[in-house]
């Protein structure tokens, strides 16, 4: 039985714009922008050569295909069905060898727990019902000593303007209606939900998109996106005397 941390009305967005995946000049072109930032970024994290990677919300694929070219072993799940479909359909036709499953994160973690060496969810928190519930079982789904990625938007009137106002209204970059300010996630919270999953924040970087020159870079402004890099404790072993 499918669990249900998700929110219909977000698989059916996101399903109904779903051949606009691959398009880089199209509804998910800021994405492709930010897209490299993020692989980037994990890349100089994990070392990702033959570790097996869990894209969560992954999409059309973008970040998976990334992942894979640097050398990872990548599985990438969804909700939204004809995303998966195009995901699938663009790494055969590129001869990439990624596994894709229409699935939510909870009904892989009945058959994959403690599996993964990397899990990322990106852009992912601020469109499910429940985030907390989400990030404990991105953390279920890792080895320990494993890591976790996490991006989203911060909740405050900065981030309404720029990723509602400015994004969908005034630079039209994103189609409206992606984002609900009522989801966004303060860093404050997102850190608490780590804690209560049993796991460590080592960093947090903000994300900064600019709507008119449609570039990209990591800082340290945490005021609208942010990235957030999550450690996995291995079990303290006992000492046999």
């Amino acid at each position: 039985m499918r669990m249900t941390n998700i929110d219909q009305q977000e698989v059916k967005k996101f399903s109904d714009i779903a051949e606009q995946w691959w398009n880089k000049d199209g509804d998910f072109k800021p994405l492709h922008v930010i897209n490299p930032l993020r692989a980037n970024y994990i890349k100089e994290k994990i070392e990702l050569k033959d570790k097996k990677v869990l894209d969560v919300g992954c999409g059309g694929g973008l970040l998976c295909e990334s992942l894979y070219d640097f050398g990872a072993e990548v599985t990438g799940i969804d909700a939204a069905g004809p995303g998966i479909e195009v995901a699938k359909i663009h790494a055969q036709k590129n001869d990439k060898n990624i596994k894709y499953f229409e699935k939510t994160a909870e009904e892989l973690n009945t058959e994959y727990i403690e599996y993964y060496d990397v899990v990322t969810c990106l852009e992912v928190l601020e469109h499910v019902p429940d985030p907390k519930s989400l990030i404990k079982t991105c953390v279920q789904l890792l080895k320990p000593g494993g890591s976790l990625f996490l991006s989203t938007i911060n909740k405050n009137p900065r981030s309404w303007i720029t990723a509602i106002v400015g994004a969908e209204y005034i630079f039209n970059i994103l189609p409206k209606g992606t984002h609900e300010f009522d989801k966004f996630i303060k860093p404050s919270s997102l850190a608490k939900y780590v804690r209560d999953a049993e796991a460590e924040l080592l960093e947090t970087k903000g994300m900064f998109y600019n709507p008119l020159t449609h570039k990209a870079n990591l800082n340290n402004d945490l005021g609208v996106n942010y990235l957030s890099l999550i450690h996995i404790s291995e079990p303290t072993r006992l000492l046999s005397i």
